[in-house]
């Protein structure tokens, strides 16, 4: 009640209107107090509402991380297996699995598993939920001391990716995501860059280490996407490039020949950051095909139209 004076507000409170309307007579130091208490509301940090299954793999990612960082003191004593040509594992990558494997089973242990390491796993077969592993992913770039990897974890329910954590134990940032619940790094919002123009963005890819199956076609498509844009850039570890379109540090991101657990964390995160994220013709068959391409829509649109050309029957999308 505007135009009441502090020293009548004693009579005025003890009068029936000062019962109804005692809200509007309250004295300078307790409006100043209320604001204060309201200030502190407004400012506080949010709750944590991260999905339960997600606040888990965040915590099983997180033991990961120190075991990761621990090894990395010390890269040169670690002992390095080689899978296949240029394809390599070391006992971080198994202690790492293994610790992020512990965490989730403790907390779900009928949900399917799929990892790097140890493959498909799980105590029910035809469970409806999956989690999709890579302990460390950038293991290359791990063992030449190169501060480049990731920890990924996808939660897949009925073949669709709902929740995602990407851990890179280096920067300290944890990408999450749910679906429809957008992404986030540290818990900050995230979202896919602006920018709209081809010749203006900056692009992430992975070279042909491996398999060299369509290295005729990857050389034309990096030949084409490198003279139409600002840059192309290899960093080493698919699921960290996947985060860094969801975060704007790059417009779009391709690669063939990539498996589950490189994409699915990072593929929630840039459809939860607002970009788009398909196989070679668009379509949603990249978790099957392993040749991705994401980004913000109007570059995702760009790149599907340049590298479509390059699509044959010996690459499939």
């Amino acid at each position: 009640m505007t135009g009441v004076r502090e020293d009548n507000a004693d009579a005025i409170k003890g009068s029936r209107f000062g019962q109804w309307h005692g809200v509007y007579i309250m004295s300078r130091d307790r409006i100043t107090d209320f604001v204060r208490k309201m200030r502190r509301s407004w400012l506080a940090p949010p709750q944590n509402s991260m999905h339960p299954t997600l606040n888990i793999a965040v915590k099983a990612a997180r033991r990961a991380g120190q075991i990761i960082n621990r090894a990395s003191l010390d890269v040169d004593k670690l002992r390095i297996d080689v899978k296949q040509q240029s394809d390599y594992v070391t006992e971080v990558d198994r202690a790492a699995e293994a610790a992020i494997l512990d965490v989730l089973r403790d907390a779900y242990p009928t949900y399917g598993i799929l990892a790097e390491e140890s493959g498909l796993a799980g105590t029910s077969a035809d469970s409806e939920f999956q989690w999709i592993i890579d302990p460390l992913d950038g293991t290359t770039n791990f063992i030449h001391g190169l501060p480049q990897y990731a920890i990924s974890i996808g939660l897949a329910h009925k073949g669709v990716i709902t929740q995602a954590v990407v851990y890179d134990p280096n920067r300290n940032e944890i990408f999450t995501a749910s679906k429809g619940g957008g992404a986030f790094v540290n818990e900050k919002r995230i979202r896919v860059a602006k920018r709209v123009k081809l010749d203006e963005a900056l692009i992430g890819t992975g070279f042909p280490y491996r398999m060299f199956d369509h290295i005729d076609a990857y050389l034309a498509i990096f030949r084409d996407v490198a003279q139409k844009t600002a840059g192309m850039r290899r960093p080493g570890a698919a699921a960290l490039d996947l985060a860094w379109v969801a975060c704007g540090r790059m417009d779009g991101f391709w690669e063939l020949g990539l498996s589950p657990w490189d994409m699915a964390a990072g593929s929630l995160l840039i459809t939860e950051a607002g970009g788009l994220v398909g196989d070679l013709s668009g379509e949603s068959n990249y978790m099957k095909t392993g040749n991705i391409i994401g980004g913000n829509p109007k570059i995702f649109s760009q790149l599907l139209q340049l590298i479509a050309p390059h699509r044959t029957a010996a690459l499939p999308a």
